[in-house]
């Protein structure tokens, strides 16, 4: 008599099939990382010496350091620029019951991904100029007399990013809030309350993971974005993809570059785990 076989569980899967991926991860991106930690290592670009003397040189110097507050600083503009004006996008395109509607409102939204960073760049750098679109407009109306400097600005640098990151903010929005049942918010409007209270206390709470979906990803990109801070903000401002690049290429100094770069990786990671926990969290508020 056989005995009888074991039942085959469906969502099991052989960890050989993981091979060829693992494979591509080791050799184009661990090896790469290590090499980079390895190179930071070097105490001179001749690598006569080892140590952690980049890092101390990156992390006792105040220009140094305000590049790096700087960068994180703009992140956190171009996040909340997008959590202000992306919030009620992905409410518009919940909430439109005509399909059609809806289909233009997530082709405005997707646009800037079909578009190539730098023809967006440089949209915005004649959009933002002396000559542009928005001071043509001013002087027209009579609100200035004489042309803005938008352009190399702060508030030039922040602009573009919002919009050029402002996709990966709608998305997952638009995801949480497609989630919600509608008839919450009848209830909560039978019950007495009104539309802000709706929204903070019914709404805003079960659309949390989103957000914080949303916030990560636009953070993360915006930090990381070299041509659009390079060009927005010329060389009058710098930020750490410029100031990395300007280590490695501009002065040879390799060593230093890459000590740079791995404390702005350990910087990102940090801000991404602290979302990251931020989501769970959420996710376990929108649950009770």
């Amino acid at each position: 008599m056989q005995p009888p076989r074991k039942p085959i569980d469906i969502a099991a899967y052989d960890l050989r099939l993981a091979l060829p991926l693992g494979a591509f991860f080791v050799v184009f991106f661990l090896t790469p990382l290590l090499v980079l930690l390895t190179l930071s290592l070097q105490s001179d670009p001749k690598g006569t010496a080892y140590g952690l003397h980049q890092y101390a040189a990156f992390l006792g110097d105040r220009f140094s350091l305000g590049v790096l507050a700087a960068t994180l600083w703009l992140g956190v503009k171009v996040t909340l620029l997008c959590l202000v004006f992306g919030f009620p996008i992905a409410w518009l395109h919940v909430r439109t019951r005509s399909s059609a509607a809806r289909g233009v409102i997530m082709l405005i939204v997707l646009l800037p991904l079909l578009t190539s960073v730098v023809v967006r760049t440089f949209a915005w750098i004649v959009i933002l100029g002396r000559q542009g679109i928005v001071n043509a407009t001013l002087l027209q109306l009579g609100v200035i007399d004489a042309p803005l400097r938008l352009l190399y600005t702060d508030v030039g640098v922040v602009t573009a990013l919002a919009q050029v990151q402002m996709p990966l903010m709608v998305l997952p929005l638009t995801t949480a809030l497609a989630r919600i049942d509608p008839n919450l918010s009848d209830a909560s409007a039978a019950l007495g309350a009104g539309a802000w209270r709706t929204f903070f206390r019914v709404i805003l709470p079960l659309s949390l993971p989103g957000v914080i979906a949303g916030c990560m990803l636009t953070y993360a990109a915006a930090i990381t974005a070299f041509i659009t801070q390079s060009l927005i903000g010329g060389g009058q401002m710098l930020f750490m993809p410029m100031y990395i690049y300007q280590q490695a290429s501009t002065l040879q100094n390799w060593p230093f570059a890459s000590a740079i770069s791995i404390i702005f990786l350990v910087a990102v990671l940090l801000v991404v785990t602290l979302f990251t926990k931020l989501g769970r969290l959420s996710r376990g508020c929108a649950d009770a």
